[in-house]
């Protein structure tokens, strides 16, 4: 069954959260991801919105957090504040899930500017909530096109903590998560060094070449000694993600007439 690169990252991500894991979830291709494992090999999965909608399970995906599906589908819906202060900076949180505009090879995220902060080329959406969930969630997972615009060697702006500059520096400060333990992308996946920190290729998706994903990553690339191939899709994941994206399209459709 043929698939397309998005469809193998979004596939992809979503095995790498597992049944009954707590999970914050960012907009996007992150609530794709979790949403897909819900629908298919991780029914029991906590899924939290930024608004805060608990063990939500939406037959759609949402636009924003803000979303009247995620508050009529989940199981409560306590304060923004309950949300930060008693779930994630209260370690209930297994699994922070974001994505951004770029990202650098410490896994820092930049979400807020392309350029200089006070006379940037682009002024992007911002932070929300992800530098907090960056922080304090057990693990963060992050899914992300690959390209030498959002895969540099530094970032414009520090918008959510990876590693900072390597080595034990975010240990050194404090911060409570184990950080990034992974990037998802529709090449393959990258995965930190345990010294440096530095991300480095460990699975590269079927009919990729090393050539490409090179070319597509603003940082001298480390290869793993063992690189593996990721997985193709199944059928099954391809034909619930797809009924999961048209109804979400037809949804949304309807809603603008």
């Amino acid at each position: 069954m043929e698939y397309t690169k998005e469809e193998m990252m979004i596939i992809t991500a979503s095995k790498m959260l597992q049944n009954g894991e707590v999970c914050f979830v960012g907009i996007g291709l992150p609530s794709t991801a979790c949403n897909l494992a819900r629908l298919t090999h991780a029914p029991e999965i906590v899924l939290i919105y930024e608004s805060g909608t608990i063990d939500t399970k939406p037959h759609i995906l949402p636009l924003s957090i803000g979303d009247d599906i995620l508050a009529e589908t989940a199981s409560t819906v306590v304060s923004v504040p309950e949300i930060f202060n008693y779930w994630l900076q209260g370690g209930k949180v297994d699994v922070g899930f974001l994505g951004g505009a770029q990202i650098d090879k410490f896994g820092n995220i930049n979400s807020t500017v392309i350029g200089p902060y006070r006379n940037p080329k682009v002024r992007l959406p911002g932070a929300g909530g992800a530098p907090e969930i960056a922080s304090n969630a057990k693990r963060t997972f992050v899914i992300m096109k690959q390209s030498k615009r959002s895969f540099v060697d530094k970032v414009d702006f520090i918008t959510s903590a990876g590693f900072l500059g390597g080595g034990n520096e975010r240990k050194d400060l404090g911060i409570t998560g184990e950080g990034p333990t992974c990037i998802i992308t529709d090449l393959g996946i990258l995965e930190p060094d345990p010294e440096t920190k530095e991300f480095l290729l460990t699975h590269i998706h079927p009919g990729i070449s090393l050539e490409e994903v090179k070319n597509n990553t603003g940082w001298e690339l480390r290869i793993s000694e063992n690189l593996k191939t990721t997985h193709e899709p199944s059928k099954n994941y391809l034909e619930v993600l797809r009924d999961l994206q048209e109804r979400t399209s037809n949804s949304h459709s309807q809603s603008t007439l």
